[in-house]
């Protein structure tokens, strides 16, 4: 089989009701590692860390209102996106697989396995946004997100304008230079936001409603599962841990890694630690 750098994935969509959702698929042997993005980010933010599993069969893809995936007017309820991830599953035929989430990624892979048994054997949540009770009735200001720049000339534009700013200065380039390229979409001669202003704005918004809780949920969830944290403590917009130090002790079979150094973008920080974890503690040699 080639190397991972040399491996493509194979594009395709898949329906969930009225909208379409991009899913790209690298072919390699089961179980199937199966990654799901963080809010205003893509299937291909991963791709450094699929790079690292030449003979694993990978699943990426991009939830709605983000990426290629369809784009239907906010307000972005939470549980959509869970309902959207159990049909893109059946779709392709998943189950069985190692479930790895970053932050919203995290919380719709944890709420799928909580109503469907089997879809996954284990759980990689990278800095989950899962808050514990507590955590739904602190107010939540986004504002500044709609105004965030939407329009760029292309994506080395975008690329050039962000690696020298936190935080995505301490991001791996190569990291960057994926998240830039399948970031933008081509609009006549420019090229606009994947995830517009005014849907990762719902997204941070919906993020506090009730039935995002997944407290009790998770209890149901009973396979090896593994939280890392962000131990980051400093003032940059979202690099603080959005995860309930206490989740992991819900789960029946879970463990906590703190992570001192990192901030939320741990997957962009350190491709290596996340690849690192999901073959260690999930995948085993073959006999």
């Amino acid at each position: 089989m080639p190397t991972g750098h040399e491996r493509e994935p194979n594009p395709t969509e898949v329906r969930a009701g009225n909208l379409r959702l991009a899913v790209w698929d690298w072919p390699g042997a089961e179980p199937t590692l199966f990654f799901a993005h963080a809010t205003s980010f893509h299937a291909r933010c991963w791709d450094s860390i699929i790079r690292q599993f030449p003979d694993q069969r990978c699943v990426a893809f991009d939830a709605r209102g983000h990426g290629r995936s369809s784009k239907p007017a906010p307000p972005y309820h939470w549980t959509a996106f869970r309902e959207d991830l159990l049909a893109l599953l059946d779709q392709t035929g998943v189950s069985g697989a190692i479930g790895v989430g970053h932050s919203m990624g995290g919380h719709s892979l944890a709420a799928a396995a909580s109503v469907c048994p089997g879809a996954f054997q284990a759980l990689l949540l990278v800095d989950p946004t899962i808050r514990g009770p507590e955590g739904y009735d602190a107010p939540f200001d986004v504002s500044f997100v709609r105004k965030r720049r939407a329009l760029w000339a292309s994506p080395d534009e975008m690329f050039e304008s962000f690696r020298g700013r936190l935080p995505f200065s301490r991001w791996q380039p190569e990291v960057l230079r994926d998240y830039c390229a399948f970031g933008l979409l081509p609009e006549g001669r420019r090229f606009v936001l994947a995830c517009p202003p005014d849907i990762e704005a719902s997204i941070y918004e919906c993020s506090r409603e009730p039935e995002t809780k997944l407290y009790d949920a998770v209890a149901r969830v009973d396979i090896p599962v593994t939280v890392l944290r962000a131990g980051y403590a400093g003032d940059l917009p979202f690099s603080r841990s959005p995860t309930d130090p206490r989740l992991a002790s819900r789960f029946p079979r879970a463990q906590d890694v703190l992570l001192e150094d990192r901030t939320h973008f741990i997957p962009m920080e350190a491709p290596d630690l996340v690849s690192g974890y999901v073959r260690r503690q999930f995948l085993r040699p073959a006999p």
